[in-house]
């Protein structure tokens, strides 16, 4: 057996057990603070303190430097219902291959400051993150986004050409302009709905959206900060934060500006997504589908200058998570190609 399929194996082992212990606790009696001070990620934190918006904030990180000399590092950039502990799995694999590798909480998100008066903008995350790279001396690196994090590592990847090498997009939303199907919600509309969120609706929601029916006890383990929170002395709070990193989903696309890419774009797609932001708020008159990832993939590659798209037929939002090892084959290949 490879170095690599026993890094491989000790890896899903570590999530399979993690998740177990996770779920050895009633979900009931899980709570968490806005910072998640009490819920454990497998690799160390470091913050990185930063000014902005007449606010002192601290952004968590996880970084691994390169086993490998001369091997470039691979950024990781979470979605909106998830933090850098979700990646564990990828960034061992990509230690394995000699990659370092960095895993940011965005502020609002994970063990970051949360700040309730503060503009969020995918613009603003993405000068936050390139001056966290600043910070450790990364000049260059990789960048991967997945779900709402794609839209943020597009976003990365046009403000900061000369430090993004090459621009991996793994089932991002926002391939398409959601205000020209959806009515506009103000933010107390999604508060309202933060409020009234229970841990059997995210549950839910994940087991029918994510993965197709399915549940284990890995998938469960990975909304355990989620119900902790909803359960947690902050609940208004997260709320309130939720409600705002809604609103730039919406109101700041990136579609529009994918002719602009000047790095190497690869798309990897599990194309039995159907994630469509908006879909129960549409416009009087839309009958658009949103969320066919089986068609946005080959619409958003025919849009970015010489993309290259791998397709996961039968995987969904998190082909990462649902199955690694169909994952890794096209992930290595996206890595490896120019």
């Amino acid at each position: 057996m490879s170095s690599i399929k026993v890094i491989c194996f000790s890896t899903l082992l570590l999530i399979t057990n993690n998740a177990l212990a996770g779920t050895s606790q009633d979900t009931y009696t899980l709570s968490y603070d806005a910072l998640l001070s009490n819920y454990d990620y497998d690799f160390k934190v470091n913050y990185f303190a930063l000014e902005s918006q007449k606010q002192s904030l601290k952004m968590a990180y996880i970084y691994l430097k390169p086993t490998k000399t001369d091997m470039p590092v691979v950024t990781l950039m979470h979605g909106k219902n998830f933090n850098a502990d979700y990646w564990t799995t990828t960034a061992q694999y990509l230690q394995s291959l000699g990659y370092g590798v960095l895993i940011p909480d965005q502020i609002g998100f994970g063990k970051s400051s949360k700040p309730t008066d503060y503009q969020y903008s995918f613009a603003t995350l993405a000068h936050h993150t390139h001056a966290l790279m600043d910070s450790l001396n990364i000049k260059e690196s990789i960048v991967l986004g997945h779900s709402m994090g794609g839209m943020l590592a597009s976003r990365f990847a046009l403000m900061y050409p000369n430090t993004t090498s090459k621009l991996i997009l793994l089932n991002p939303i926002g391939l398409e302009n959601y205000l020209q199907y959806v009515d506009y919600k103000d933010t107390n509309f999604f508060y309202k709905n933060e409020l009234a969120k229970t841990p059997e609706g995210v549950r839910n929601y994940q087991q029918k959206n994510y993965y197709d029916g399915k549940w284990n006890a890995t998938y469960s383990a990975l909304t355990d900060f989620i119900t902790g929170q909803i359960q947690g002395p902050d609940k208004e709070k997260m709320a309130w934060v939720n409600a705002k990193t809604y609103d730039m989903i919406f109101t700041q696309p990136v579609i529009t500006e994918f002719k602009n890419f000047t790095v190497p774009v690869k798309l990897i797609i599990g194309t039995r997504d159907r994630t469509g932001p908006g879909r129960n708020w549409k416009k009087d008159g839309v009958n658009y589908e949103l969320g066919r990832y089986d068609k946005l993939g080959k619409q958003a590659a025919a849009l970015i200058p010489d993309a290259q798209l791998f397709e996961l037929d039968n995987l969904g939002h998190l082909p990462q998570i649902e199955d690694f090892e169909r994952f890794k084959g096209v992930f290595e290949k996206a890595l490896s190609t120019k």
